[in-house]
């Protein structure tokens, strides 16, 4: 979403948990379209809040997984927040190999570019 809308948004990445370390199949899928993930820190819903990021500030969250739609709902019951969920394919431990689960990543990878463009057009591709 930065590379594509730059500053036009406030953005913050968030999962339901903490898994610490960006898996190294995204960290290398993404960085075949310039996206630099190797430096991007995994937190968790409470994180955020915890570092001072007001939940109630935001105005949409995406949820890429049923299990953080859900908390995303329960956060946001009180807000006038909307979240959207995107079913993206969920790429982990899929593929018996190297090159299978690289190709599991680059459809994940695409899947998002794709919902995010039909959301909010193209971009600015900085």
């Amino acid at each position: 979403m930065k590379k594509l809308y730059g500053t036009e948004c406030y953005i913050q990445s968030v999962g339901v948990k903490n898994d610490l370390e960006i898996d190294g199949f995204a960290i290398a899928v993404c960085q075949e379209i310039d996206v630099e993930l190797s430096r991007h820190k995994s937190r968790s819903f409470d994180e955020m809040e915890n570092w001072g990021d007001d939940l109630s500030s935001f105005d949409l969250v995406l949820a890429l997984s049923p299990a953080s739609q859900r908390r995303a709902l329960d956060l946001t019951q009180f807000y006038h927040i909307e979240v959207e969920y995107w079913p993206i394919l969920d790429p982990t431990g899929l593929g018996d190999n190297r090159e299978a689960q690289l190709v599991n990543y680059r459809q994940a990878r695409d899947q998002i570019r794709e919902r995010l463009i039909a959301r909010w057009g193209q971009g600015i591709e900085i």
